[in-house]
């Protein structure tokens, strides 16, 4: 799922680049520059945007946002407190979504286990 996803986020960027007018591009290079460090690292900014994603139910964003964390080192301990605040603030409706980053995660640590990696 994890090499699926990423070769199909890939397909698409590069075909939006090409089509997409001024606007579609700015706002594209808007979302990639607001995670680079700032006030708050890139780290804590990507565990940010994986509880909206899972708040707001976007499976793709979720595999987004896990993925670049599991880039960034995060542990299994870390991803499941940013699981909970998600919970917390979604309530019951992000469980599915929950299920979903914990299939990510495993994915990906079995990606890990096999010394395969991951880049988006």
């Amino acid at each position: 799922m994890v090499e699926e996803f990423i070769d199909y986020r890939a397909k698409l960027n590069r075909l939006i680049e090409e089509k997409g007018n001024l606007h579609t591009k700015r706002f594209m290079n808007l979302d990639a520059q607001v995670y680079e460090k700032g006030a708050l690292d890139t780290k804590t900014k990507e565990m940010l945007g994986l509880v909206a994603s899972m708040v707001l139910r976007c499976n793709d964003c979720i595999a987004y946002h896990m993925i670049r964390l599991f880039q960034l080192g995060t542990s299994d301990e870390e991803f499941f407190e940013i699981f909970n605040v998600a919970l917390i603030v979604g309530g019951s409706i992000v469980i599915p979504h929950l299920r979903k980053a914990v299939e990510i995660l495993q994915e990906l640590r079995e990606l890990e286990k096999n010394g395969k990696t991951v880049s988006l």
